[in-house]
C-alpha cells in the first residue's frame, strides 16, 4: 500500500500546475492580429497610459488596460480614432494599489 500510494504521489509531482499569480513569458497572451493601432504603453505612480496612432483607412476604438497590483486591475475610457488620427486613454489606480504595474491596450 505504501509503494502505491508513494508511486501515485511521485506521479503526482510531474503535473504541478503553477500557483495563481505566477507568469512566464510563455504564459503572455499572443499578440493578436487583429490590432492595428500602433500604441505606445507607459506606467507612472498609479497611473497607466495608452498613446495610439491609426495608420489604417477606417475609424478603431482602444482604451488602455492597467495592472494595479494590490487594487482591482482597470480600464481607461474607449478612445475612437478617425484614420491618421492619434489619441491616448488613461486610467488611474485605487488608492489601495501598490502602483500600476503594466499598462497595455485592447482594440475594439
Amino acid at each position: 500500500m505504501k509503494r502505491v500510494l508513494a508511486a501515485t504521489l511521485m506521479a503526482g509531482a510531474a503535473t504541478v500546475v503553477p500557483l495563481a499569480g505566477t507568469a512566464s513569458a510563455a504564459d503572455a497572451p499572443p499578440v493578436s492580429a487583429n490590432n492595428v493601432l500602433d500604441c505606445n504603453t507607459k506606467t507612472s505612480g498609479r497611473q497607466g497610459w495608452a498613446a495610439c496612432r491609426n495608420n489604417t483607412s477606417q475609424s478603431v476604438a482602444f482604451r488602455v488596460t492597467v495592472v494595479c497590483g494590490r487594487a482591482f486591475d482597470g480600464a481607461g475610457n474607449w478612445v475612437t480614432l478617425n484614420p491618421g488620427a492619434t489619441g491616448t486613454s488613461g486610467f488611474e489606480c485605487g488608492p489601495a494599489s501598490t502602483g500600476a504595474g503594466s499598462a497595455s491596450w485592447e482594440e475594439g
